[in-house]
């Protein structure tokens, strides 16, 4: 399986780096995943939230892998427990999707283009969590669908 995540924004902190540094390294076992990072653009630079929200959208659409089947992390998105979402990456390889994309929007949200390119929307609940939060429990949720698949020790 080959994941991508399209996330605006860059990890500044080293601590959100380290953290996903490490899930990766332990992804690389299960499937080839890449990070693809997108400058977040400033309303106030851009001429306000729509015109920086457009913006970032066009630069995600660019990201996301032709035939991929993409997945915008978003509130109003579908919620599933770790082995329903281990369940659901499980029935899109077997469906013959192995080329996955998880979109991680800014701040003020994405551009109605990138809502119209994803497949599905899923959500980790109704909270809010800040865009760096998000991706480390986005990659510890994939591992974890990965060792709950296989029935490998991890996920009690």
């Amino acid at each position: 399986m080959r994941i991508t995540v399209v996330a605006v924004g860059k990890l500044k902190e080293r601590f959100w780096a380290d953290a996903c540094s490490e899930y990766l390294k332990r992804l690389k076992a299960y499937a080839k995943v890449e990070i693809r990072e997108i400058s977040d653009i400033d309303p106030a630079k851009a001429g306000g939230v729509d015109a920086s929200r457009e913006r970032e959208g066009a630069a995600i659409l660019v990201a996301v892998p032709e035939g991929s089947h993409a997945i915008l992390l978003a509130i109003e998105g579908k919620e599933r427990s770790s082995e329903g979402f281990a369940r659901r990456l499980d029935d899109l390889a077997l469906s013959g999707k192995s080329d996955i994309a998880f979109i991680i929007g800014g701040s003020d949200g994405v551009s109605d283009a990138v809502r119209a390119r994803a497949n599905e929307q899923m959500s980790f609940g109704p909270i809010t969590l800040p865009h760096n939060l998000a991706r480390v429990v986005l990659l510890e949720q994939v591992y974890r669908a990965f060792k709950i698949s296989r029935g490998e020790p991890y996920h009690k």
